[in-house]
């Protein structure tokens, strides 16, 4: 074994930690931003084009949002770094668990069980049920 073995094997290393450390890095991603109103009717247009949208209320630690339309209720939820939506009846969310500031609606989907949006209260006071 020779110097230059030991440089080309201190090169290999470095160059195989480099490469670790940039597929750990690169995991990471960005965090969804807090949804605001305007964010939230946007993203309810594009995934409910058809929809009109009657009340909407944004969960307060901006990771969720809920609008009613007619009889249906329309669930967004942050997944990961982006968000996912769902149409559900209205009178499962109103019969929805809220506890501990959460509201717990079932949803019944293997890919999404439950969303749990963080409101002040439910029902709120203005809701006209």
């Amino acid at each position: 074994m020779d110097k230059a073995f030991f440089l080309q094997f201190a090169g290999s290393m470095g160059a195989v930690a480099a490469l670790v450390g940039l597929a750990a890095w690169a995991r990471h991603g960005r965090p969804a931003p807090a949804l605001d109103e305007a964010r939230a009717r946007a993203l309810f247009a594009e995934e409910f084009p058809a929809a009109r949208i009657d009340r909407l209320w944004i969960a307060r630690d901006g990771k969720g949002a809920l609008a009613r339309s007619g009889a249906k209720a329309l669930v967004l939820m942050q997944v990961g770094d982006g968000h996912a939506a769902r149409c559900t009846c209205w009178a499962q969310v109103s019969a929805a668990m809220f506890r501990n500031g959460r509201l717990r609606i079932e949803l019944g989907e293997v890919a999404a069980p439950r969303a749990e949006l963080a409101f002040d209260q439910w029902p709120p006071a203005d809701l006209a049920a």
